[in-house]
């Protein structure tokens, strides 16, 4: 599997990224730039998490416009996989590669732990290493992930299988009013979402840093696992 992972100014969780593909893959990812105007042959681009241009105007606006993001749209229209975590998603909604939005969360403060995330859909390059219902562990990290869409968006993701992963209890009990369980606020519960053709994903909790035994779990892992399957030349 050839994957690149984009580097903006403000991206802080680039290794992160590249740790963990490496890990599943065996050989580094590339790293682009945010400047550069082509592709090289690639399976997956990675948009990481961070700050990218210090969230100025909104979480991703401005790098939605960086020339790199004209290949990775033209990349995803010919059918190329992309993933988006935290300010990767934020991005991903900024130019259109996904409907809704990331809002401030819902308590105007900046959140830092660990929550759990429920499969929604295990038929996709995402999670096909999961089963559907499967509950693990991941970190979140960010001030804008609240997630929210129109009715008739929601009813579409909802209807047609792409709400990916919603946060959830440990015993998988969903309840978007809880703080404890949905704690940015998101409509649905909603952590996770993919493309109409299942080839975009994002999502604001950080599998990738979740992926070895050293790193406190591997409960991330099988994100990456379910690429390498789909992907693998």
């Amino acid at each position: 599997m050839k994957a690149a992972v984009v580097l903006f100014p403000g991206t802080n969780r680039e290794r992160d990224m590249m740790i963990a593909l490496k890990a599943v893959t065996g050989q580094s990812p590339s790293l682009l730039w945010h400047g550069e105007t082509s592709l090289p042959d690639l399976d997956l681009v990675v948009l990481p998490g961070g700050f990218s241009y210090g969230d100025y105007l909104r979480c991703g606006a401005m790098a939605a416009h960086s020339p790199i993001m004209r290949e990775v749209r033209a990349f995803a229209e010919r059918g190329g996989h992309v993933l988006g975590v935290c300010n990767g998603f934020q991005i991903l909604t900024e130019t259109g590669l996904l409907p809704g939005a990331l809002l401030r969360n819902a308590g105007l403060r900046f959140l830092s732990q660990d929550c759990h995330l429920r499969v929604e859909n295990a038929q996709t390059p995402f999670t096909s290493k999961w089963a559907k219902g499967d509950v693990f562990r991941t970190p979140l990290a960010h001030g804008d992930g609240n997630y929210v869409a129109d009715s008739k968006t929601l009813d579409t993701l909802e209807g047609d299988g792409r709400v990916a992963f919603r946060y959830a209890g440990m015993d998988g009990t969903v309840d978007a009013a809880d703080r404890t369980i949905n704690p940015n606020g998101s409509v649905n519960a909603i952590a996770g979402i993919l493309s109409a053709n299942g080839r975009v994903c994002g999502m604001m909790p950080h599998p990738e840093d979740l992926v070895d035994p050293l790193m406190g779990g591997e409960d991330g892992k099988p994100l990456f696992e379910s690429l390498v399957e789909a992907l693998s030349r």
